[in-house]
């Protein structure tokens, strides 16, 4: 079974991208289990999501305590979430950042990849300057660096989720993320 965390703020999606990419996964075959974790939060306060991956029907039925992957929507969750908390050895964290891994001062012992979600998410106008919505375009880099669902799937599940997106914006914007990352 893949275990997968999301980190993000209230607003800017986590709860949502799981849920999407739960179902490009699903919609490739395999069984998913996918849930937020939050409560009473207002925007901009820390919020995280859930998803477990198997071949086979997935029977647990509790938070994710030892991911093998880790997507950060906001690099400011760095200093107040532990979202290396119970990461397991080598697995993955990807952070939203102009940054370089090895900036971001997350331990060496974890796989820690980098993608300016950010700008590219104003680019292809998600949100506003200030306050830019950045799940589908960290979707996309997740996508090609984990290689756990294909680009394809995951744009037909963001155009199913965002039926109003007329120009295709949002899966426009993980495809170009898709592209612009590099696989693990």
């Amino acid at each position: 079974m893949i275990e997968i965390r999301f980190h993000g703020r209230g607003g800017q999606g986590a709860a949502v991208a799981s849920s999407l990419i739960a179902d490009a996964i699903f919609s490739e075959g395999r069984n998913v289990q996918s849930f937020p974790m939050f409560g009473v939060e207002r925007r901009g306060a820390p919020v995280a999501a859930f998803i477990r991956v198997d071949d086979k029907p997935i029977r647990v039925k509790c938070e994710v305590e030892e991911p093998a992957y880790v997507l950060v929507m906001d690099p400011t969750l760095i200093e107040a979430v532990d979202v290396t908390s119970g990461v397991k050895p080598k697995g993955t964290i990807v952070v939203n950042s102009p940054r370089e891994p090895a900036e971001i001062g997350l331990d060496e012992a974890f796989d820690v990849r980098t993608f300016d979600g950010t700008t590219l998410a104003v680019e292809h106008g998600l949100g506003t300057r200030t306050a830019p919505i950045v799940n589908t375009t960290m979707l996309g880099a997740f996508a090609k660096i984990t290689g756990l669902v294909g680009i394809d799937a995951l744009a037909a599940s963001i155009k199913k989720y965002f039926p109003r997106d007329r120009d295709g914006k949002n899966a426009k914007a993980a495809r170009a993320a898709f592209e612009a990352s590099r696989r693990g």
